[in-house]
Formats: structure tokens, sequence, C-alpha cells
């Protein structure tokens, strides 16, 4: 039995045992975390959402959480002078696929989960630590800018009573 799920932008195609690298989902090591996007189960039968399956799910439990290898993102344009080179290592989250859920199914696993994180739980975090830089620079920008129309001004009226 295999399922294809949806997380972090991304499809996976999934068996029951399977360890799988998603994108980052902030949850710890050791905690459950269930995928409720199902785009297909094939088990017996084979059954297509659209676009999800209403009331399937994959379990799984989280075994850790890193950074990849780095990638070198290297910029060049010719006879300029320009050279960028940076480097970049994506977040990831590696989980272990306990069960696959189709609708209507009980869990099979006997021992409650400690703490279940849902799939998409770091896009709230993301969005707040994003807000918050953002109100910090634009303060300072809208003081730079009132500095700057006060110096333009006092610049115009030297320059009218010297006349």
């Amino acid at each position: 039995m295999y399922a294809i799920i949806a997380t972090g932008g991304k499809q996976y195609k999934v068996a029951e045992g399977d360890i799988i690298r998603v994108e980052k989902l902030g949850a710890e090591e050791g905690s459950k975390v269930t995928f409720d996007k199902v785009l297909v189960i094939n088990g017996d039968e084979m059954t297509v959402g659209a676009p999800y399956i209403d009331g399937a799910a994959v379990t799984a439990t989280v075994t850790k959480e890193g950074k990849a290898k780095k990638v070198i993102v290297y910029k060049y344009k010719r006879k300029t002078g320009y050279h960028k080179k940076n480097g970049h290592r994506q977040l990831f989250t590696e989980v272990k696929i306990e069960e696959i859920l189709a609708k209507g199914q009980e869990s099979k696993l006997n021992d409650a989960p400690a703490k279940e994180v849902k799939a998409e739980a770091p896009a709230e975090e993301a969005q707040t630590a994003e807000k918050k830089p953002a109100k910090k620079t634009a303060a300072k920008k809208t003081t730079t800018k009132a500095a700057d129309a006060k110096k333009t001004t006092a610049k115009k009226t030297t320059k009218k009573t010297e006349e």
C-alpha cells in the first residue's frame, strides 16, 4: 500500500516504514506528525482525491531535523567584473511513515501520541517572523525621509535669502 501526500509545496510517494526528508515542519524529535493532504491511496483499489481525499491521513514520527548539504550559488556576468558567490543550506525534517489511513479507517497504533503536530505548522511562524523586522525598518525609513525633507527645504530657503 502506498500514498501520495503533499507538504511543503511538494508531493511525496510514501509507504509504511519509509523514511523521507520534507521541508522543515518545526516539530520536536519523536513527536507524531499527521499529513492531511493525501492525493492518492493505492491499496486493494486506487482512490484518487479531487484534489485531496476527505478523511484520509498519513501518520509519521519525526526522526531528526537538520540542514542539507551546501549548494553553491555563483553569479557571473562577463566583461563587467561582476562575480558573486553565495551558499545555501536548506532546512529539512526527516520523518518515518508509521501508517496510512484511508477514509473511515481507525488507527492500528495503540500508543497515544504525546504531542501531535499538523504538517503545515511553520508557515505561521515564518509569517510572524517576517512581520516583526518589517515594522522596525519601516520606522527607520520614515524618519530618514522626514529628515531629508527638512534638509532640502532648509537648502531652498537659504538660497532664496541669499539672493
